[in-house]
């Protein structure tokens, strides 16, 4: 997990002594790795990110409270307020370590769950949570501790204006956001293997290359937002999110700091160390009690903490990291791209997948680097993401593998092996494969149910409700435990809870509107055309301007004149509206008092989001009361 002490707005005293403790800790290493006995035991861990949900499914900004009630110790925050994390215990890579590992998953799970059902909230495993939504990620959503304020302080900083986020898949997104929380829409499962330092290159590049494969079959967030994109739209987020670049940075294509990398490992851990100092810049500080090279001179191992503090800052897919447990140094690879959920089974098959197959890969004499390029491994990993199990991967000697069959013919078997190789109970390496392989078989991962879980209830509600019934579902099924391919479909909950609609559960998103300057004749053939009642009126940057009705064109309409005015002429201007966050049943007075027969819904900004008209709270009467 991130570091959490560090500096508010250090002063350039301040800055540049951090400076010189992160090249200080370099050097340290490298004398370290000549000389030093590093641990080298083969261990594994996890790290569970997860999302707070009231009972609309909603997003729940809790984890202070949750936290304060202190049921567990492994429990921490993450960056957004309806998001936590926990620690889970390193244990050696043989035996039961996976079901072990998922027994802990759940004790620490459920430990979550009833800490937050003490705050009326719950616990829900997911890439991206489908029903959040824009106005979730403001500010005052952010976990008010100095990690993440600095963070989202020295990003904006650096960038010189807003994030902007273009993602295309089955449907497009283009946003801009003008804070970090878009990073809170994502959360992970990541695994981490403890390597010995003169294997790291070896092994690190052979995690490269599995990557995408494993990726292709764990995929697990293709909405955002109400838009269906990438199988694993967390990969294309999650490097907008954090994108510190400036607009000058952007063009002579820097880097990002969410990155699969640029190259290969060539030597050993220190070419990525080395790369990240030089490349990135110290985003976050602290003061550094330690000198390491005085503690190497001492005969004591350094913590190298301006090194651990500045690497917890550059996000690679697979991020090397160092620790020191009980007076031995380590170092580990994390692998971040593996979505959280869709159940905790899923993510420990996911797990030993990953680990059997690099231990087989491990142990090849030949070099990857020799037998496939870089860049169709960083091309690899991004198709993935975007196609999950229909993706054609590149591999090894010239191969193409379709993602489905490489996985079936080459690479369960060479998990099969790894795990053995690694002592795992046969019954546990059955279990957690097959799993695996069943899912794959079936083509159902956690995304294909997302996706075909709409499709089914596609037309049947709206689309607020439709992401509601999805995350519902989706808690059901985590509750029980069973892997996703077991998982039936979504369905519409045809029983709500009126008390708690919102606006947003209701309302159409699907406009049909009308500049001030067009003929009203348009505005009449769009009602005649789609059977709406009501159209609203914008201006060029999405901004409501008015709202004309039907009556007011009929009235106009009745008039035997050649002279047609322009919609201006005819619409209402100020008309009363909500927004996505208002009561539905307020919304339903404004409606009755006002004698009116919709309410556009706008934003903070006065951009038009939807409408929702009085059939709207009419299906929701009759959907509570059936």
């Amino acid at each position: 997990m991130g570091e959490h002490r560090i500096t508010n707005t250090p002063s350039e005293l301040e800055s540049q002594m951090f400076l010189r403790s992160l090249l200080n800790d370099l050097t340290a290493l490298e004398r370290m790795l000549t000389g030093t006995p590093f641990d080298c035991t083969s261990r594994i861990g996890a790290e569970q990110e997860m999302f707070l949900v009231d009972r609309t499914m909603r997003p729940a900004p809790v984890n202070v409270d949750v936290l304060a009630h202190g049921l567990d110790s492994r429990l921490t925050t993450e960056i957004g307020r309806f998001n936590l994390e926990a620690n889970l215990t390193p244990r050696e890579f043989r035996g039961p370590c996976f079901r072990d590992l998922e027994q802990e998953l759940h004790e620490v799970v459920d430990a979550a769950r009833r800490a937050a059902r003490l705050s009326k909230a719950d616990v829900l495993l997911a890439g991206i949570l489908p029903t959040i939504r824009v106005d979730d990620l403001a500010i005052d959503n952010l976990t008010p501790h100095p990690r993440y304020q600095e963070l989202n302080r020295t990003v904006l900083a650096l960038r010189h204006g807003e994030f902007h986020a273009h993602i295309k898949g089955l449907d497009e997104l283009d946003l801009r956001h003008s804070n970090v929380m878009l990073e809170a829409c994502c959360t992970s499962f990541q695994v981490h293997l403890q390597v010995a330092p003169q294997d790291f290159a070896r092994v690190y590049n052979w995690a490269q290359l599995i990557t995408a494969p494993v990726l292709a079959a764990a995929v697990n967030s293709p909405v955002l937002l109400g838009h269906r994109l990438w199988q694993e739209t967390r990969i294309a987020l999650f490097q907008h999110s954090v994108d510190e670049r400036s607009a000058g940075r952007q063009r002579r294509d820097a880097p990002t700091r969410v990155s699969f990398g640029e190259t290969w490992v060539n030597d050993s851990v220190l070419d990525i160390f080395q790369e990240e100092v030089a490349r990135f810049r110290v985003i976050f500080t602290r003061l550094i009690d330690e000198d390491s090279l005085d503690e190497l001179d001492a005969g004591r191992i350094p913590e190298l903490a301006a090194l651990k503090l500045h690497n917890g800052t550059v996000w690679r897919w697979n991020r090397p990291c160092y620790g020191v447990h009980q007076g031995q140094p380590h170092l580990r690879i994390e692998f971040r791209a593996l979505p959280s959920g869709p159940s905790l089974v899923d993510e420990t098959a996911n797990a030993a997948f990953t680990f059997g197959l690099l231990r087989s890969l491990a142990d090849e004499p030949q070099d990857p680097r020799r037998r496939i390029s870089f860049d169709d491994l960083r091309e690899n990993f991004h198709t993935a993401a975007r196609c999950g199990l229909k993706s054609q991967l590149a591999w090894l000697d010239g191969r193409s593998w379709a993602a489905d069959t490489l996985i079936r013919e080459e690479l369960l078997p060479r998990a099969r092996q790894g795990l053995d190789l690694a002592g795992i109970d046969a019954a546990d390496r059955d279990h957690y494969l097959g799993i695996l392989a069943d899912r794959v078989e079936r083509q159902q991962t956690g995304a294909c149910w997302v996706l075909q879980s709409l499709n089914q209830m596609h037309g049947r509600a709206t689309r607020e409700q439709r992401y509601q019934a999805l995350a519902a579902a989706m808690l059901r099924h985590q509750q029980t435990n069973t892997p996703v391919h077991e998982w039936p479909l979504a369905t519409i909950d045809e029983h709500r809870d009126a008390g708690s609609t919102t606006i947003a559960d209701i309302m159409s998103t699907d406009l049909f509107t009308v500049r001030p300057d067009d003929l009203i004749d348009l505005a009449a053939n769009l009602m005649d055309w789609r059977h709406i009642r009501h159209v609203p009126v914008e201006d060029n940057d999405g901004h409501l301007l008015g709202i004309l009705s039907h009556r007011d064109l009929l009235h106009q309409l009745s008039r035997d004149s050649k002279q047609r005015p322009p919609v201006s002429a005819l619409m209402k201007s100020a008309p009363i509206t909500v927004t996505p966050g208002t009561p539905a049943l307020d919304g339903l007075r404004l409606l009755v008092d006002h004698r009116i027969g919709c309410l556009p819904v706008v934003g903070e900004d006065g951009t038009l989001l939807g409408i929702v008209t009085a059939s709207d709270f009419l299906r929701l009467a009759a959907s509570v009361l059936s």
